[in-house]
């Protein structure tokens, strides 16, 4: 994978912009009990973002992330209500994410609403970690 985006990002350097979107987790910030390569993969992603958002930056590419919390997704169609409710309960806002909140997070990203944006871990997780 790094061998690809490795290509993308050279193409970028030549055309001299371009706009890199990660994606991580809160459990990459966080950490979460019994998930200890999960949260080291996020938490690798975190770090590959910041590193890529200084080394490309001053050549007019921004690298960020989005770390979303619990989100609203078909395969929470295998976890028992019970759980879901414990979830819900954990998230100030009382409910899960959906899928369209963290798609409108990129989009931003990607725009040019976003140009002064780079380096940054947007956590999308209706306040779990406040």
């Amino acid at each position: 994978m790094f061998h690809c985006a490795q290509a993308v990002a050279d193409a970028m350097v030549r055309q001299g912009h371009g706009v890199i979107l990660n994606a991580s987790s809160v459990v990459g910030l966080y950490g979460n009990f019994g998930q200890t390569n999960y949260a080291a993969s996020k938490f690798g992603v975190i770090g590959f973002t910041k590193t890529w958002a200084r080394e490309l930056g001053p050549k007019g590419i921004r690298v960020n992330a989005v770390a979303p919390g619990f989100i609203e997704t078909p395969i929470l169609g295998t976890i028992p209500d019970k759980v879901l409710d414990e979830m819900r309960q954990r998230v100030p806002l009382h409910r899960l994410g959906r899928p369209e909140e963290i798609a409108s997070v990129y989009a931003f990203l990607a725009s040019e609403d976003a140009s002064y944006v780079n380096g940054a871990v947007i956590e999308v997780s209706g306040g779990m970690s406040v």
